[in-house]
């Protein structure tokens, strides 16, 4: 149980009664895990939630309902091939794509349908991967949010200093040299298990990073490891759709984009040099107070976050 930045406690290891899990159907019959809460009798609009990488929904249950209380529609999906999503790769560990567009399509289909069931305002949000995502249907105009947030975006990887165009010749050379679907990186001598240490990427925050490996318990088709090499190789490739000429300027959308100096997975100064060319953004910067997993940190942080996040949203809603 855990106090939210609005005062009131917060069980981050339950599904609350408010909310109600389901299945959605691609275009192909793939069935997508969802999550919905109705928002209040008038709520000031709706937001709709990705994860990130090997990410799960049951992380973001707190900011979730969060939002929840605060009157908005909130819904949250996993991605095609994680989490409660199926797997797309040889087992069920690694964390397997052919190619982002395809995650693009289920994004672009499930907006449609979303956004005409559910009131506006209608914002898009999500953490590194999913930030990734949501960009780039923008700047492919798969999508039109009245507003977006991203957090933490996977924009560029850590520790990337040769161009996107080098960093994905070397993994093309070296996805062919065996399955492209095998693990890029090593996980631990367990398949699924934990590696030691992988908190210091995340969080500072340990109860909320508890919170995960609780849910990875409790829930054990959630557990992801590694990417394999043709999702490192199309993340690279989809970074090279979104940094192209002219792309980021046509992008008018109002966004919100959180970010952190400390970020050992993500770049930061990718972020920055989108954030730069966006016509309509708005970088807050963190530093050493906060890991990749900003609304996951420590309540300083997480509140600060939010705070951000409700001013965002509160100019939606007035502007509707």
């Amino acid at each position: 149980m855990k106090h939210d930045a609005a005062g009131s406690e917060f069980d981050r290891r339950a599904i609350t009664a408010a909310a109600s899990e389901s299945l959605w159907h691609a275009a192909d019959g793939h069935p997508i895990r969802r999550i919905d809460w109705p928002g209040s009798a008038t709520p000031p609009g709706s937001i709709l939630f990705f994860p990130g990488r090997g990410d799960n929904y049951e992380k973001y249950l707190e900011t979730l309902g969060y939002w929840h209380t605060r009157g908005w529609r909130v819904t949250a999906m996993d991605w095609r091939g994680q989490a409660g999503s199926g797997r797309l790769g040889n087992d069920p560990v690694t964390g397997h794509i052919e190619d982002y567009s395809v995650w693009i399509a289920d994004l672009c289909r499930f907006w449609a349908e979303w956004k005409a069931e559910t009131p506006g305002p209608h914002v898009l949000a999500g953490h590194s991967m999913g930030g990734h995502l949501i960009l780039r249907a923008l700047v492919e105009d798969a999508v039109d949010p009245d507003g977006a947030m991203l957090v933490a975006p996977m924009l560029g990887f850590y520790g990337t200093v040769l161009p996107l165009g080098v960093m994905r010749s070397i993994a093309q050379t070296i996805m062919r040299r065996g399955d492209p679907a095998r693990p890029a990186w090593k996980w631990s001598e367990k398949p699924g298990e934990i590696p030691v240490g992988r908190i210091n990427l995340l969080t500072h925050d340990k109860d909320r990073y508890s919170d995960e490996l609780w849910w990875r318990e409790a829930r054990p088709e959630i557990v992801m490891g590694p990417g394999s090499w043709r999702w490192v190789e199309r993340g690279y490739a989809s970074m090279q759709v979104i940094f192209g000429d002219g792309a980021l300027e046509k992008v008018r959308t109002p966004l919100l984009i959180l970010g952190t100096s400390n970020d050992k997975l993500v770049a930061i100064k990718a972020i920055e040099r989108a954030a730069a060319r966006l016509p309509n953004a708005r970088l807050v910067r963190f530093g050493k107070e906060a890991h990749h997993e900003i609304l996951r940190e420590v309540d300083p942080v997480r509140d600060r976050a939010l705070g951000e996040i409700d001013a965002f949203l509160d100019g939606m809603a007035k502007s509707a």
